[in-house]
């Protein structure tokens, strides 16, 4: 009887598992599959395929913007983390308290995460536009600058004008994040640490870092891997300008499959920065546990 009932609810919870597997199975599982088996072919985007392992990986070496894209990825999404990071944590803590009107401020905060990414991309670049931009007049009309400012015009500007349209897309979400882990901490701790002495900034780092490590360590996964994949921002932004300055992992995938017309060179790209973003994410998650 108790055997019968056992298997029952064990059949039960494959029915209830079944459609979730099969989407994992079907979006996610035959893809990777399909990536894996067409970076062992030469498979050009018209035409039959035919196997050249490992010829694929081995002139990954010899792509012209790979290197250079590796290095500009690693910087945007180290400097894009960290930055994130401290407005992310900054606004929780701000919001963190309940208070008459925070709800407000919340939900102001987190509004830039409702704006679609490509769509946040264009209302930048129409912002900084130096011939139809409101910020150039506006900065001259109050003495701040002299002559218009390349806010995509150079490598240095480039990559700062997008960090700053990421952290204005993505500081409320990543508040979001942290405000309920935040919120996670029971106050009694917080009331035994005041009544010992402890001050706000002792309070901060023996109590609320701690207990918050694993929201930080969440939110710092989703930004670094947001980060390495980054596509959209410099495609609609900067289309990898100026002088291929701007090119991400992701771009030298993108143009490998559809401009060079070489998918198997393309997926071989894909599993490489796959593994590599599975490795990270590992030793990152192994480091903050």
């Amino acid at each position: 009887m108790r055997l019968t009932a056992a298997r029952s609810r064990r059949a039960m919870g494959w029915v209830y598992a079944a459609p979730t597997a099969l989407i994992v199975g079907v979006l996610f599982l035959a893809p990777l599959v399909l990536v894996v088996w067409m970076s062992l072919h030469r498979w050009p985007l018209l035409g039959g395929a035919t196997f050249n392992a490992p010829a694929n990986y081995l002139k990954i070496a010899d792509n012209p913007l790979f290197l250079d894209a590796v290095l500009f990825t690693l910087k945007y999404t180290v400097i894009t983390t960290v930055l994130l990071s401290l407005v992310a944590l900054g606004l929780a803590l701000l919001v963190q308290e309940r208070r008459p009107g925070i709800t407000f401020f919340r939900t102001a905060f987190f509004l830039p995460g409702a704006v679609g990414f490509a769509a946040a991309a264009l209302l930048f670049y129409g912002l900084l536009n130096n011939d139809f931009g409101p910020i150039d007049p506006t900065l001259r009309a109050v003495g701040l600058i002299d002559e218009p400012v390349k806010w995509i015009g150079t490598p240095d500007m480039a990559l700062f004008s997008t960090i700053a349209l990421v952290v204005w897309r993505f500081a409320g979400f990543n508040m979001l994040i942290l405000l309920t882990g935040l919120q996670a901490i029971p106050v009694e701790v917080y009331e035994a640490a005041r009544s010992d002495g402890a001050g706000r900034w002792q309070i901060f780092t023996r109590i609320t870092l701690p207990l918050l490590r694993p929201t930080l360590a969440l939110m710092l996964i989703l930004s670094v891997t947001g980060s390495l994949l980054a596509f959209d921002q410099f495609f609609v932004f900067t289309n990898g300008g100026p002088d291929n300055s701007t090119v991400s992992m992701v771009m030298v995938i993108y143009r490998e499959a559809f401009f060079r017309f070489d998918l198997g060179g393309a997926a071989a790209l894909s599993v490489v920065l796959l593994v590599a973003l599975v490795g990270l994410n590992a030793l990152m998650m192994r480091r903050l546990r």
